[in-house]
């Protein structure tokens, strides 16, 4: 036998040819073996799906899934069936990605590419593995409906399954339409670029329901998403979202190094000595949390409610506070829905609740019956009264009504119930009360100004006989405080509470709202 003989196969002579093969095809898929596609990307100003997962992993930690699956249909090319997906670490932890491709296809969804997402989000779901989507599509392919015998794909059903189980996030770059849509609107955290559109339908499909000839961003901009809630977070481009989604995947994770803490002595002046002047609860939010640490989702909607993740000496905190500036702080329909919605991905993944209460109550009148409110108070209020998380509920103002009882009072059974000393408390706003208790006396004065002099009067009356110190005196808050010190009382008191129990399941649905 001589010494070529007892070689093995390709052993000094080159790569076998199946091994050629297969190398060829993994690399054929690869941004740099598609310059044409790559400057089209370039064109759109957009990144590739492949630069976008790796921004998103942390370096050398993706490990794709389904890379060599091709089209469906015969004869069709396109790398990867236009969705690039698989594991990888972000920030030290193990997540499932899925980025459609918009260089093949549109980015859209084929009969090969649903089996593909269909198979990473059961991996999700089997793991417990968060889930970033990027999604930048336009919907379903429709070559793929010459391709029979599939069925209907399970995508949808089993990425819906993931909710409350597992973070889902979101991040639309440029386009997504129809079902590209539809996951979006179940990620609990949806991402997009100040460019991006989106729509249950695009312009072909709306063209021939309605007649009208539209562009993507004419159906569905994201300031409209904004607006409406469907997007919790607007940003100005790829970098911007990606960074936003590894800020918010943090919160999930175990507690940070504790951050800056910012100059306590500066929250003794935020909130005005007039019960009539606005002021910015979101400087209230800063100075309670470790510098750089708030992310605001759902800015542009139910703006008489602020709802932020932040974190408190390295713990992640979720938080809702009303917003005098808008409504003076009176809970509407928007406000309601929002806060009702965070209030569920907290407690579905045990992130204690902030409620900082300023609120005269809820909104009245003929109008606001027309938006529901009866409904959506309930909701904020089902809410919160179904959750099992520590609730911390700091009064800054006003303390009024079924809006108090609302945002963490007593009956809520908060860990803890503060009053900063400009705290007011009243079944009702304060000058309706004093109305409806002396309504005889005040009617039996004839000269209005002496009538709207005593109205006053019966409502210092009842202001006086309602403050903070007063409040407390009558055990209704467990303290009232210098505001310089609520972030450390408020450490103080995460710090003493138990860790919560170890979940081996979902505990709770987050609705898609």
């Amino acid at each position: 036998m001589t010494e070529r003989d007892g070689m093995a196969d390709g052993e000094g002579g080159g790569q076998r040819p199946a091994l050629q093969a297969v190398l060829q095809a993994r690399a054929a898929i690869l941004d740099a073996a598609r310059p044409e596609a790559v400057a089209k990307q370039r064109r759109r100003g957009r990144w590739t799906a492949r630069e976008a997962i790796a921004g998103l992993a942390d370096p050398d930690s993706f490990v794709e899934y389904g890379g060599l699956v091709r089209p469906a249909l015969a004869g069709m090319a396109g790398a990867a069936d236009g969705l690039v997906m698989g594991m990888a670490q972000m920030g030290g932890r193990a997540v499932d990605i899925v980025a459609y491709d918009y260089t093949v296809h549109a980015g859209t969804q084929s009969a090969n590419n649903h089996a593909k997402i269909s198979r990473m989000l059961a991996h999700a779901e089997q793991h417990r593995l968060p889930v970033v989507c990027w999604l930048d599509g336009g919907g379903a392919r429709p070559h793929d409906m010459k391709v029979e015998g599939r069925g209907a794909s399970a995508t949808f059903v089993t990425f819906a399954r993931l909710s409350g189980l597992v973070p889902t996030i979101g991040i639309v770059p440029g386009r997504a339409f129809a079902g590209h849509a539809n996951l979006a609107g179940m990620c609990d955290l949806l991402i997009a670029t100040r460019e991006a559109c989106m729509g249950m339908a695009g312009p072909p499909l709306v063209e021939a329901a309605l007649g009208l000839k539209l562009t993507p961003e004419e159906i569905g901009p994201a300031a409209v998403h904004a607006a409406s809630g469907a997007v919790d977070l607007v940003v100005e481009d790829e970098a911007a979202a990606i960074a936003a989604a590894r800020q918010y995947l943090g919160y999930f994770g175990p507690p940070a190094a504790p951050g800056e803490a910012p100059d306590p002595a500066a929250l003794r002046d935020i909130v005005p000595e007039s019960p009539r002047r606005a002021y910015d609860v979101r400087k209230v939010i800063q100075g309670l949390a470790d510098r750089g640490s708030v992310l605001e989702l759902k800015a542009g909607h139910g703006r008489a409610m602020v709802t932020a993740l932040l974190r408190i000496e390295g713990r992640a905190v979720g938080v809702i506070a009303n917003q005098p500036m808008f409504l003076a702080g009176a809970i509407d329909g928007p406000a309601a829905d929002k806060a009702a919605r965070f209030i569920q991905i907290c407690d579905a993944f045990d992130i204690p609740l902030l409620v900082l209460c300023d609120t005269p109550g809820l909104m009245v009148g003929p109008e606001i019956e027309k938006t529901g409110l009866v409904r959506r108070s309930a909701r904020m209020l089902t809410a919160l009264a179904n959750a099992s998380i520590p609730l911390l509920t700091v009064v800054l103002r006003k303390a009024y009504g079924l809006g108090y009882y609302i945002m963490g009072s007593r009956p809520l059974h908060p860990s803890i119930l503060l009053a900063w000393p400009t705290a007011e408390f009243g079944g009702m706003g304060l000058e309706g009360a004093a109305s409806i208790i002396h309504r005889q006396e005040l009617a039996a004065v004839e000269d209005p100004a002496e009538r709207a002099m005593l109205h006053r009067r019966r409502t210092e009356e009842l202001r006086a006989y309602n403050t903070a110190l007063e409040v407390a005196g009558r055990f209704a808050y467990d303290d009232v405080i210098d505001p310089a010190e609520t972030r450390g009382t408020l450490a103080r008191v995460l710090r003493g509470l138990p860790a919560p129990p170890a979940r081996t399941g979902r505990k709770r649905l987050i609705e898609p709202c």
